[in-house]
């Protein structure tokens, strides 16, 4: 097998969810084409040679073992699985995606519709701006002048800005980067097993509540009004020990921390079933300690239909939550949903999985994944 090359893309789009279809792209690149070795920094420019919407641009350097045609290939074969539709007349047009070959190495190379180097590069600030962040000091072949020497000279007086947009060139890089995510959702929403499939499959850390053998609980289903405060007194000095040393113990050999709760659901259930005096004394416990523990970087709220969350429940067949009604679990979930419009600077998803099987299907795992990995990508974080 040859030696692989080092070939240097160009990237943009203006239409659509500029920053998600750039970050699959990415993850597209990565999978079919070679391995990704640096990406730049993100910038938003107007659009070249015609009237349309603000474009998204970036460069990144590529380690490949497919020649330079073959490389055209795949390049194009992304783009079309991305959505883009080429127009048959010449000139330039909105695109979903537009992926460039700029440099293969420091060869030269001309076919019927491939140039390399690619004859626009010392013309076009929005290409040169980022590749100049990652190759400073790459030789144009035949220019003999290395990127930031080109970027001096450009005298395109275009409009370049630099975004807060962040992209990876995989998952895994991605779900590194968030450090922390939270899985919440009502009492048989899924929570605890998507937990665990995005530890398994990311090699994550997995945080997991554990209230099963809480002498309190089987009680409280029989007679809620007795047992709730003992219950949520209980929960919460359970959850807050076991939150504050789990989530502040990094494992060096785990990528990031997913959990199959937040320490806030404590205040949640306890306002569904304390009265107002005994609401009123948690509450100020709660502050106290909500203070001190580590929030998620994403907060993930898997909502799923009373109806469906009692189907789920039956199946599981635990005894103690046989008496579980839909009028206790619809307040759960508005209380969720209060406390998610109560913290509007925290990153919370809500994904409405009621028709989804995450367990069994494989696609609907998928869309999950993908829906946290745009929310993510369209944040910046």
């Amino acid at each position: 097998m040859a030696d692989p090359k080092t070939a240097y893309l160009s990237l943009g789009s203006n239409l659509g969810k500029k920053a998600n279809q750039l970050q699959q792209a990415l993850f597209a690149i990565q999978r079919q084409v070679g391995t990704i070795e640096r990406i730049s920094p993100v910038y938003q420019s107007a659009a070249w040679g015609f009237e349309a919407a603000d474009f998204l641009n970036i460069c990144v350097q590529i380690q490949t073992q497919l020649a330079p045609q073959a490389l055209l290939g795949a390049l194009l074969d992304i783009e079309t699985s991305l959505g883009r539709l080429r127009l048959q007349e010449d000139g330039y047009e909105p695109r979903i995606i537009d992926i460039d070959i700029l440099y293969y190495g420091r060869e030269t190379f001309v076919s019927e519709n491939l140039i390399i180097p690619h004859p626009e590069i010392p013309f076009r600030k929005f290409v040169l701006r980022p590749l100049a962040d990652i190759a400073p000091q790459f030789y144009h072949p035949v220019l003999n002048k290395d990127s930031r020497n080109l970027l001096q000279e450009c005298r395109d007086k275009g409009a370049l800005e630099k975004t807060g947009f962040r992209f990876y060139k995989d998952r895994q890089s991605l779900f590194s980067h968030l450090g922390f995510i939270s899985i919440e959702g009502n009492i048989g929403a899924g929570k605890t097993t998507m937990a665990h499939k995005i530890a398994e499959d990311f090699n994550a850390k997995l945080v997991l509540e554990r209230f099963a053998d809480n002498p309190f609980l089987p009680k409280f289903y029989e007679d809620q009004s007795r047992y709730a405060f003992p219950l949520e007194m209980s929960f919460l000095a359970d959850r807050y020990q076991q939150f504050t040393d789990d989530t502040s113990q990094y494992d060096l050999f785990k990528n990031f921390m997913v959990s199959d709760y937040d320490i806030y659901k404590s205040l949640i259930f306890a306002q569904v079933t304390l009265q107002k005096e005994e609401f009123g004394l948690y509450r100020k416990l709660f502050n106290l300690m909500y203070r001190e523990v580590k929030k998620p970087k994403i907060y993930v709220y898997l909502y799923q239909t009373t109806e469906r969350l009692l189907e789920n429940i039956q199946k599981r067949g635990r005894d103690y939550e046989k008496n579980i009604s839909a009028e206790y679990l619809n307040n759960i979930n508005q209380g969720y949903f209060d406390f998610i419009r109560s913290y509007p600077g925290q990153n919370s998803l809500i994904l409405d999985v009621s028709e989804m099987d995450f367990v069994a299907n494989r696609h609907d795992y998928e869309s999950v994944l993908n829906q946290i990995q745009n929310f993510a990508t369209e944040k910046g974080l």
